[in-house]
């Protein structure tokens, strides 16, 4: 099943529109419409980084593929990937002992630990994704640093207060990516 990527658009300190990829579209072409030199800037809500939609068709969000999307040496239709890893002989001396081999081993380790630091991992991801539209939206708003300490510490309280000024539109959605990094501080 394809996940359906949400996004949210901005024009100037306003915010737009969220929806999807043809929900945006629609709502931003209505914009430019009416408002030709509107500023329209583009949110993914998942990562909060900022994307660029060709409005002359309905393709994907135009964007260079990360470096780790391309796709060489394995199981590419299984999307397996061949990367180096550098062990000590003790730790190949182990994982050559166990039932699957090395490849095997490594993965159930992964996903062990993935399973095990959600919380963490998380809260990780929600200060990354409110910290990349902050710097593209506030990054020059009186409190922005304050602010971004407080994102990193966890500390919802300071950091509500020091984005209560900010325009409404721009708060709410920082309050909204940045919702994880507090849940998880408890």
């Amino acid at each position: 099943m394809q996940e359906i990527s949400q996004f949210t658009a901005f024009d100037g300190d306003m915010k737009l529109a969220t929806g999807s990829r043809s929900e945006l579209t629609a709502a931003i072409i209505a914009r430019l419409s009416c408002q030709p030199d509107a500023a329209i800037l583009i949110f993914d809500d998942t990562t909060g980084t900022q994307v660029d939609f060709d409005l002359r068709d309905t393709g994907q969000p135009t964007s260079r593929p990360a470096a780790d999307e391309t796709r060489g040496p394995g199981r590419p239709k299984l999307g397996v990937v061949a990367r180096e890893v550098t062990l000590l002989p003790r730790h190949w001396d182990w994982l050559a002992k166990q039932p699957g081999g090395a490849s095997v081993t490594l993965r159930k380790l992964v996903e062990d630990a993935r399973r095990a630091n959600t919380g963490v991992a998380n809260a990780r991801d929600a200060q990354e994704r409110a910290y990349k539209f902050m710097s593209a939206m506030a990054g020059n708003r009186p409190g922005f640093e304050e602010a971004t300490r407080a994102l990193f510490a966890k500390d919802r309280t300071a950091f509500e207060k020091l984005i209560r000024d900010w325009p409404t539109g721009i708060r709410d959605y920082a309050e909204a990516l940045a919702a994880g990094a507090f849940a998880a501080a408890g």
